[in-house]
């Protein structure tokens, strides 16, 4: 049985901020951003801080702009509600009210409402806050309030699992540009001002201690632009594209985490889908299908937050794929010099075949601070202008990596069908580039737009359909309670994690 049968995948971003409190760009920037590469958006404002420190003359600026930012998105809240209608389109980009209140005590929360309506709340602590949630529920307003950015230390804004409830909270965010809250031993540490994170505070732990909760993805952005790549994605696995069936699949857990590329993940427990709780049995059947975004390095199984199993490339045999070849076109434009921009004019296509799939993949501004504001000419600086029957045609401006850790590049990535003999075509700025697909398979092509220092560009490797889209099961036994959940790690080093299915002797525990 496929209990995925009846789905659909959708990706979206429901934690970023832009200028509506004290982050930067419009809301309509952002919105804008958000439905180049999302089908789902909340845009949170800043709201609330019950526990804020008291004054003190070493943090008053941290303060002061906290303070500016709440004032402003109360201010502003009845016109963002007009924006967000404007922008919702049932079937092609649903979007959701949302704002953050933070606890010092006991982690922020996001808090996102399912219909186009709803007030800031002002919550005293997060039993208020729940309160006031239960109230407005009776009353037919239905909301979550997202625990994020988790692996802080308990008292810092890291989550407190003594107080969490999945009554409003049926995910908690795996990652975001904080950092990887999965354990506290990963690729993604937390390196923000506010500290590292702590193991009490860990998705890791919260599943030892036995509760039931669902992974998301969010990037956390706060330079207008929701999903920007490599900072954090939600994949929910829903009947259709409309609010309702959006929301269904977020409140009963059909939701997987990522990084950055898309991918479908199937995963299911004894026929039970990613986030379900079911009865516990003594035989668990581990059954995943997996069509990622690029080459997959490993799949790992893992049971109450601890590995238990790990396929590999090498229990995946190469397939003959004739004379038809299904794979990823990804190019990647940027580099060159720091602090110096280049606007690109791009048409990326293939002499021959079918284009299934356009992923952008999108970065925004690395600005988070108010502190660090600059001047610029708008938030929007990447989108598709033209999708034809075998190319796509899009703009962006890029600049050189603030760093040699740090990435700033624009992307595009097509899932095609082409026979051996194609040849994947750009045009960049007036030059044109053609590579046949054959050479493509063997590696990565580069360029530069002019001498060393200057812009420059990378079709990354065409990985061929065995790859990247993997199936398997795995059997495993046991008579307690455990949850199981899929990590997904690719040879680009993006990644996903399922929210685990949960096997319970009382299936009556969880939402």
């Amino acid at each position: 049985m496929n209990p995925y049968a009846s789905y659909k995948t959708f990706f979206g971003d429901i934690h970023n901020h832009c200028g509506i409190s004290y982050a930067h760009g419009s809301l309509e920037d952002a919105l804008n951003n958000a439905r180049q590469r999302l089908d789902f958006v909340s845009v949170t404002g800043h709201a609330h801080w019950p526990d804020m420190p008291p004054p003190d003359e070493q943090i008053q600026y941290i303060i002061d702009f906290h303070e500016e930012g709440f004032a402003k998105l109360e201010a502003g809240w009845g016109r963002m509600l007009e924006t967000l209608r404007a922008f919702n389109s049932e079937g092609s980009f649903i979007v959701y009210p949302g704002f953050e209140v933070h606890f010092t005590a006991t982690g922020d929360r996001n808090i996102v409402y399912r219909d186009l309506s709803g007030e800031i709340l002002y919550p005293t602590n997060l039993a208020d806050l729940h309160g006031q949630l239960r109230s407005l529920r009776q009353q037919g307003v239905e909301s979550f309030a997202q625990p994020h950015h988790l692996g802080y230390r308990k008292g810092t804004r890291g989550v407190d699992w003594d107080s969490f409830s999945d009554e409003f909270a049926p995910f908690v965010e795996m990652l975001s540009m904080h950092g990887c809250s999965e354990s506290n031993e990963n690729t993604r540490p937390f390196l923000h001002s506010m500290g590292p994170s702590d193991y009490e505070s860990t998705i890791q732990r919260g599943l030892e201690r036995g509760l039931v909760f669902g992974f998301s993805g969010g990037t956390d952005h706060h330079s207008a632009h929701p999903g920007s790549f490599g900072h954090g994605l939600t994949g929910v696995w829903a009947e259709d594209l409309s609010r309702e069936a959006i929301w269904d699949a977020l409140a009963n857990r059909r939701m997987y985490a990522l990084t950055g590329d898309r991918m479908d993940i199937c995963f299911a427990v004894n026929d039970a889908p990613m986030g379900a709780v079911i009865s516990r049995d003594q035989k668990r059947r581990i059954a995943f299908g997996i069509a990622a975004g690029a080459a997959i390095d490993c799949i790992d199984v893992l049971r109450d937050g601890q590995l238990v199993k790990r396929f590999s490339q090498y229990d995946f045999n190469a397939a003959d794929t004739g004379d038809l070849i299904r794979t990823k076109i990804f190019l990647e434009v940027g580099w060159g010099a720091r602090h110096k921009s280049t606007d690109w004019l791009i048409e990326l296509g293939i002499s021959d075949g079918v284009i299934l799939a356009v992923e952008p993949r999108f970065r925004g501004m690395e600005v988070v601070a108010p502190t660090e504001a600059t001047e610029v000419d708008g938030y929007v600086h990447s989108r598709v202008v033209d999708t034809r029957a075998s190319s796509v045609v899009f703009e962006t401006r890029t600049s050189g990596n603030p760093n040699n850790s740090t990435p700033a590049m624009q992307g595009m990535c097509l899932h095609v069908e082409v026979p051996r003999t194609a040849v994947v075509q750009a045009v960049m700025n007036g030059t044109t580039v053609n590579w046949p697909i054959e050479a493509l398979i063997a590696g990565a092509r580069t360029g530069h737009l002019g001498d060393i220092d200057s812009s420059a560009w990378r079709f990354h490797r065409a990985p061929l359909e065995h790859e990247w889209n993997w199936s398997g099961e795995w059997h495993d036994e046991g008579s307690a309670d455990a949850s199981y959940y899929l990590r997904v790690r690719q040879r680009n080093d993006q990644w996903a994690w399922t929210s685990p299915v949960f096997l319970r002797a009382d299936v009556g525990g969880g939402r």
